[in-house]
């Protein structure tokens, strides 16, 4: 009769195996997360794509990968190392109830997944993007079913290692596919500085409405604008501190006038956007963004009030 050894579960064992699997777990949901988003922007849908949203969600994505999944290969080679050392480690129960209960969540996605793309299939809204999401976790859940239902039968730490390996390189090459789609963090700091333009252009736009409203004439300059009751002072670029242009065209007509580092048109990376999207699929959408395009440099902004629609309040 085989000699079957007990070996108890120690608060280590506990502690990294659990650890471990989480590790796993929030790797796997960050790359699938990561790999939704690049799909959205590559194949945008017009009624329900956000490109922001999608912006921020690869971001995210990426920093819990870069973060999480090292974790999951350094605690993976610690316990390898354990076992190296003490091969019945591997029949700890609590080890084999984290692997079952793995294989039971890889399988149930499997089925519902398959059960998805028969009812979209006989739906017949079978897209290019729900086909590649679908392919996605059909294949993430086939690979962690294989590999851990591997391990309970034939054990071996050379194929640990080149799965680890091969799983590395795949999600250092998903991530570095975010720059192209995102920008460099130089980039998105561009960007932002952009967004920041538009904003302060807005307000002294509002402001100088709101002044002829009530005094029956646009501002000389900007300065005029400041109230020290609301406590509003014209705001100045971002990045450089100098202030933004401004002239009188004519009684009703002004423009506004600074220096930008993207295209509104473009996304971070510098690709330009499908022109036949909605605006909420432009690289930041802002309120009434068609007003607000711009390219890299000087960009003027003439605008001409409406005395009908912005009525004088003085009399």
């Amino acid at each position: 009769m085989e000699n079957t050894i007990t070996i108890k579960t120690t608060p280590k064992d506990f502690f990294m195996h659990l650890l471990g699997f989480a590790a796993l777990y929030a790797s796997i949901v960050s790359f699938l997360a990561l790999v939704f988003a690049y799909i959205d922007v590559t194949f945008p849908d017009p009624l329900s794509f956000y490109y922001t949203g999608s912006l921020s969600q690869i971001r995210l994505s990426s920093s819990v990968l870069l973060i999480i999944f090292p974790v999951f290969i350094l605690i993976s080679w610690l316990i390898a190392r354990d076992f190296a050392q003490e091969p019945e480690k591997r029949n700890i129960k609590f080890r084999k109830w984290l692997i079952y209960f793995t294989l039971f969540v890889a399988a149930i996605t499997v089925i519902v997944d398959l059960i998805t793309l028969i009812f979209n299939f006989y739906s017949g809204e079978l897209t290019t993007r729900f086909l590649l999401k679908t392919l996605a976790v059909l294949v993430v859940a086939l690979s962690v079913f294989y590999y851990y239902f591997k391990d309970i039968k034939q054990p071996s730490s050379r194929k640990s290692k080149a799965v680890a390996w091969l799983a590395s390189a795949v999600v250092l090459t998903v991530i570095i596919a975010g720059f192209f789609l995102v920008g460099t963090p130089a980039q998105q700091r561009e960007r932002k500085f952009d967004e920041q333009r538009i904003n302060d252009l807005q307000s002294l736009q509002y402001q100088i409405v709101n002044y002829w409203q009530n005094k029956g004439k646009l501002p000389a300059d900007l300065d005029l604008l400041t109230d020290s009751i609301s406590g509003f002072v014209a705001p100045t670029d971002p990045q450089t501190q100098n202030s933004y242009g401004y002239a009188v065209k004519g009684s009703l007509e002004f423009e506004l006038c600074t220096n930008f580092k993207t295209d509104s048109n473009k996304t971070s990376s510098g690709r330009y956007m499908p022109k036949d999207m909605s605006t909420a699929v432009r690289a930041y959408p802002y309120p009434y963004q068609e007003n607000w395009e711009h390219g890299v440099g000087k960009t003027c902004f003439e605008r001409t009030i409406d005395p009908e629609l912005y009525q004088i309040k003085i009399k």
